[in-house]
């Protein structure tokens, strides 16, 4: 005969969702993790489906318009948000143009990659591996000639990242 207990709240959904799961081994993880997720979705007021962050926690829209965070132990397991279907009547773009744009792209990325390796260049030249030669006004102020040395070996740096993440794109682009 079922048990007719009357209704508890969540916690004791929790509670007999634990018992069922160690009593079937602990199949049921995941279930019961995913209805605990959304029943503290539900406590929080949630009016669209909860987004996980980091760890266990997690973060979604109320009705006020305002974001609710909160933790659900174990939970980590749902990081996996399905992607949603284009709706129907969404633009899309025809492949000439989507073609054109790529190569308009492509060309900026390339501009762009041989400014930043000329820039670099320059960078490099100026910084004489950490021993320019040094300007009148550094010739009487050591500490203005190792400002200048830091600056120039950031410089590089920089351009060296750029010069990266500028290949990197490039070799993205269809």
């Amino acid at each position: 005969m079922p048990n007719r207990e009357p209704h508890r709240g969540a916690a004791a959904n929790v509670a007999r969702r634990a018992l069922l799961c160690a009593c079937l081994g602990g199949w049921c993880m995941a279930s019961a993790v995913a209805a605990t997720l959304a029943e503290k979705a539900r406590e929080s007021g949630c009016v669209n489906k909860p987004m996980w962050l980091a760890g266990d926690t997690y973060r979604c829209a109320t009705e006020s318009g305002a974001f609710s965070y909160f933790n659900v132990p174990g939970g980590s397991g749902e990081r996996a948000t399905p992607k949603a279907p284009t709706p129907a009547g969404f633009p899309r773009v025809d492949p000439e143009t989507q073609k054109g744009r790529d190569g308009v792209r492509r060309k900026v990325l390339t501009d762009e990659l041989a400014t930043e390796e000329k820039l670099l260049a320059e960078t490099r030249t100026a910084y004489a591996d950490g021993a320019p030669v040094p300007l009148p006004e550094e010739r009487a102020d050591a500490e203005k000639y190792r400002t200048r040395i830091a600056r120039l070996r950031q410089s590089v740096a920089v351009h060296e990242k750029n010069i990266e993440a500028l290949k990197k794109e490039l070799a993205a682009v269809k």
